[in-house]
C-alpha cells in the first residue's frame, strides 16, 4: 500500500471501544443546473484557459473533531468545552477555536455530513484523497493527479506539490509515477537539491555525460519505449533541470513576503506552507497540498483540537483572505478536512475517537458557493451502531465529496480512463452536491 499512516498516529490497540459534464450520468435538472453554473463562470473567467483552474488542499492529518471545529454542539451532551461562536455568514456558526476563520466564512461553504465506511487512519486517508476505498488489484489516484492529468498543461516547477508531506503525501496511482507530488517541508528552508554544488563547467560536464554516456549506455539492449513506458529518466532529469533555471522557483521562497504577511499566517510550518501554496499557485502548480498533523485526540481530546485549530485558524483565513484580494479565489478551490472526524461521545480518558459516520469539510473558491451549510448532524445522536447515519441528513459520501471536487475544478468526472493494463476506471463513482455548484 503506497498511502500508509504515520507512525505517530494511533494503532488499533490504542482506540476506545465544470466542463465535460455530459458524461455524468446525471438527470437533465442537474446538467441544466450545473450549466447555469458554469456560464455564470464562463462570466467571471473561471474558465477562462489563460486562468487554469487549481486546487489547494489543506490535510488534517489524524481525524479533525468537528465539534470542535466545523460542526459544534454547545450545551448538549455531545458537545464537550467547545462554544460556538457567529460568523461573517448569516445563521452561521463554528467553533470558537477558530475566531479568524469565523470572519471568512463568508467566502466558504461546510460540508457537515460527510461520511465513509473506514475508520482506521491508513484505509481512511488513502479513501479521502483518492474517492475510493483501498483495492489490492490498483493504485487510485489523489485530487491533483487526477487534475494535472485531465488538464495537461506545462510549467518550470511541479504543477502537483506536497508541503509537509506527513505520512500519506498524494499520488498519482495507476496514472503513473509522473504525476507523484513534488514533496518539500518547511518553506523557511531551501528547496532541496535545485543548487549545483560544484562550478559551472564540471557541472556542464557531468549532464553532458548523464545524457551522451549514461542514459546511453543504460537502454543499450533495453526496450524501445523504455523511456516513455517505463523509467521516465530523461524525462525526468529535463523537468528537474528545468526546475533549477527557471525563476518560477522563487514561489517557494516565502522569505520574500513581508514580516507583516508572515506574521498573519503565523510563524508555523504550517502557515509558511499555506502562504508558500498561495504563492505557487499563482506560479503556475495546479495542486498543492500542505498537512497539518496534531488531530488525533484519544486522550485530551478538547485541548490537542484548540491547539491544533491555534496553528490552523490564521493560516486558512490568511489563505482566503489572499486569494480573494490577488484575484485567485475564483480559479482556486481550497479544501480543508481530514480523514475522519471524532465520535461525538466522550471516553473515559477525555478523548473522542475515530468518527467516520458524519465529519465536516470546508470548500471555497472555483465557483463553490459560498456563505452555505450543507448537511447536518444530530445534537441529540441516537449512536445505533447498526445506523449510524441515522443521526445524519444529507449524507454525503467519501465519493460524492471528490466528485463535487471535480466538477468544481472542470474535470469530467464520470469520465472513464485506463489503467496501464487496459482497466476502465471512473474518475469519480459519486454524484456532486447540487447546492454548493449553483
Amino acid at each position: 500500500m503506497n498511502f500508509t499512516a504515520p507512525d505517530r498516529l494511533c494503532s488499533r490497540q490504542a482506540h476506545f471501544s465544470r466542463r465535460t459534464l455530459l458524461g455524468a450520468g446525471a438527470s437533465g435538472m442537474f446538467l441544466s443546473q450545473l450549466a447555469h453554473a458554469l456560464a455564470r463562470a464562463d462570466e467571471l473567467g473561471v474558465t477562462d484557459p489563460s486562468r487554469p483552474l487549481s486546487v489547494i488542499l489543506l490535510w488534517l492529518e489524524g481525524g479533525p473533531s468537528q465539534l470542535e471545529t466545523f460542526d459544534p454542539h454547545p450545551g448538549t451532551s455531545i458537545g464537550g468545552d467547545t462554544k460556538a461562536i457567529k460568523t461573517s455568514a448569516a445563521g452561521i456558526q463554528i467553533a470558537d477555536t477558530l475566531p479568524q476563520l469565523a470572519e471568512q466564512m463568508h467566502l466558504v461553504s461546510l460540508v457537515r455530513s460527510v461520511t465513509g465506511k473506514e475508520g482506521d487512519h491508513q484505509r481512511a486517508v488513502y479513501n479521502v484523497k483518492t474517492g475510493f476505498r483501498p483495492d489490492p488489484t490498483l493504485i487510485h489516484p489523489s485530487i491533483g493527479a487526477v487534475l494535472c492529468e485531465s488538464d495537461p498543461g506545462d510549467s518550470d516547477i511541479p504543477r502537483h506539490i506536497s508541503i509537509l508531506p506527513g505520512g500519506a503525501p498524494a499520488r498519482g496511482g495507476y496514472l503513473g509515477g509522473a504525476y507523484d507530488a513534488f514533496k518539500i517541508g518547511d518553506p523557511a528552508g531551501p528547496v532541496p537539491d535545485v543548487r549545483r554544488s560544484v562550478k559551472q563547467d564540471r557541472y556542464d560536464k557531468r549532464i553532458d555525460d548523464l545524457y551522451n554516456v549514461v542514459e546511453k549506455e543504460f537502454r543499450r539492449g533495453r526496450i524501445a519505449e523504455l523511456e516513455t513506458k517505463r523509467t521516465l529518466h530523461v524525462t525526468a532529469t529535463d523537468a528537474a533541470l528545468r526546475m533549477m533555471s527557471s525563476e518560477q522557483l522563487s514561489a517557494f521562497d516565502v522569505s520574500e513576503e513581508s514580516q507583516t504577511t508572515l506574521a498573519a499566517f503565523g510563524d508555523t510550518p504550517f502557515g509558511r506552507g499555506c502562504l508558500a501554496a498561495s504563492r505557487l499557485i499563482e506560479a503556475g502548480a495546479r495542486c498543492v497540498e500542505v498537512t497539518l498533523g496534531g488531530w488525533d485526540s484519544h486522550i485530551n481530546n478538547h485541548s490537542l483540537q484548540s491547539a491544533a485549530c491555534e496553528t490552523l485558524d490564521p493560516a486558512i483565513a490568511s489563505l482566503l483572505v489572499r486569494l480573494r484580494d490577488r484575484d485567485l479565489l475564483e480559479n482556486t478551490l481550497v479544501v480543508c478536512g481530514g480523514e475522519f472526524g471524532r465520535t461525538p461521545t466522550i471516553n473515559p480518558a477525555g478523548g473522542r475517537d475515530h468518527w467516520p459516520h458524519g465529519f465536516s469539510t470546508l470548500l471555497a473558491g472555483c465557483g463553490i458557493r459560498s456563505g452555505h451549510v450543507f448537511g447536518e448532524t444530530s445534537p441529540t445522536p441516537k449512536l445505533d451502531s447498526k445506523n449510524p447515519t441515522q443521526d445524519v441528513a444529507d449524507v454525503t459520501t467519501v465519493a460524492d465529496l471528490h466528485a463535487t471536487i471535480l466538477a468544481a475544478l472542470g474535470v469530467p468526472f464520470a469520465e472513464e480512463v485506463y489503467t496501464p493494463i487496459g482497466r476502465p476506471m471512473k474518475r469519480s463513482e459519486g454524484t456532486p452536491i447540487r447546492s454548493l455548484l449553483a
